[in-house]
């Protein structure tokens, strides 16, 4: 049996997917929250037991993952220590999957610290003999439900020109939702992976001044930008946080555009055969989604 938490969320429809396109035969069991919408997984024709719990309950979890041979955590890196908390009262899970992320590599990301914490504090389970596989993904995108690409579809559909931060030049390497839900799945079907860790990257990397000019082409609109240096853009954070007394904090999303955040995904292609696919393709079905939506 595996476990599952997050199997509602925007990777986790993607990886239910994946068992019904591998007309998985086993059982699964998905954690949810009392008001989660449940029907996918019911119409999914899928051996799935809906499990309703608190995932801040490590009693919960623990009923949840007891007789689970395979984890698989999508809901979280903050929930991690609970959950593996759980996993240590009971005897079955001989597989624990983690979907943590790329931004504990941050220079700048005040949380990659409290990223750090959390997995120094992981390592009296991995010393208790618990075998576990951290996933990283990079930007995740995908569909208009992502918080990332998304934002610069409607950035540059709303504006006549858009602004960049050193002409563009900070590298990305996003990753398409559904290729998650291929990494998940493919890491799941292995008893034991040679490494803790694994970053799991889109296709290609690519300038964020490249990113809005492919937006633009598959927008049909001619995309123009102006470009300030790092320091003015950190300045202008500076004053909206100051004017906005707090409330609005860009500093660090500013500091990031100037940031390489470029991973390897070689090394989980060479133990699960992770292979993402086109990043152009899906950047066009992105837009094409909004721009439909648009429309209606």
């Amino acid at each position: 049996m595996i476990a599952i938490t997050g199997l509602t969320g925007h990777s986790g429809g993607f990886l239910l997917q994946q068992f019904i396109d591998n007309k998985y035969e086993g059982k699964i069991r998905c954690l949810v929250r009392e008001s989660t919408r449940t029907q996918r997984l019911t119409d999914s024709g899928l051996d799935i037991e809906i499990f309703p719990g608190d995932i801040e309950s490590v009693e919960d979890l623990k009923r949840f993952v007891d007789g689970a041979e395979t984890v698989i955590h999508i809901a979280g890196i903050w929930r991690t220590l609970k959950l593996l908390e759980a996993i240590s009262r009971v005897d079955s899970v001989k597989h624990i999957i983690l979907v943590h992320t790329t931004g504990i590599y941050s220079r700048h990301k005040m949380a990659s610290d409290e990223y750090k914490q959390i997995e120094r504090e992981m390592q009296k389970y991995l010393d208790a003999g618990m075998n576990i596989t951290i996933l990283r993904p990079t930007m995740i995108f995908g569909d208009m439900r992502d918080h990332n690409i998304s934002k610069f579809i409607r950035m540059v559909a709303r504006f006549p020109v858009m602004p960049e931060i050193d002409h563009g030049k900070g590298l990305i390497q996003p990753v398409n939702a559904r290729d998650l839900g291929q990494a998940y799945y493919k890491a799941a079907m292995v008893e034991k992976l040679p490494e803790l860790s694994y970053n799991i990257s889109g296709e290609r990397e690519l300038s964020i001044h490249e990113l809005l000019e492919l937006i633009g082409q598959y927008m049909g609109k001619k995309v123009r930008f102006i470009s300030a240096p790092m320091w003015l853009g950190v300045f202008g954070a500076k004053a909206v946080k100051l004017l906005s007394g707090g409330k609005v904090d860009m500093i660090e999303k500013v500091l990031r555009l100037g940031e390489d955040r470029v991973f390897s995904h070689e090394p989980a292609t060479r133990d699960f055969g992770y292979m993402p696919a086109s990043f152009n393709a899906g950047l066009e079905r992105e837009v094409k989604e909004f721009m439909e939506q648009r429309k209606a």
